[in-house]
């Protein structure tokens, strides 16, 4: 009686005893823990690209920023390291126009 609310949308079949039900739940269980672990991975991944994504700009990011200005003072590279990835688009607008390097790496409005 409790599991439709423990595991909402699954679907089970009338069974007539206790011994049909288990057989049922135990193919069933496996079958929801496979699922379960898929879309975990699932998740892991597309979490795992886009944080990827957010440090590949970053290291762009930071070469634009050498070529430009120098050799980055650790406050910089600090600011790097924490950005987030609208600071880093911001950021990357910005470096095109920026005429210092704190007018580029200043907070985004």
């Amino acid at each position: 009686m409790l599991l439709p609310a423990r595991v909402p949308g699954a679907e089970l079949p009338n069974v007539n005893n206790l011994q049909e039900m288990r057989a049922m739940l135990a193919e069933r269980v496996k079958t929801w823990t496979e699922e379960w672990k898929q879309q975990g991975l699932e998740q892991g991944i597309q979490q795992g690209l886009k944080e990827g994504l957010s440090r590949g700009e970053a290291r762009l990011l930071r070469r634009q920023l050498i070529r430009r200005f120098g050799a980055l003072p650790t406050w910089a590279e600090a600011r790097l390291e924490q950005a987030g990835e609208a600071d880093l688009e911001v950021w990357a607008d910005r470096v095109l126009d920026g005429t210092t390097l704190e007018e580029v790496l200043e907070e985004p409005i």
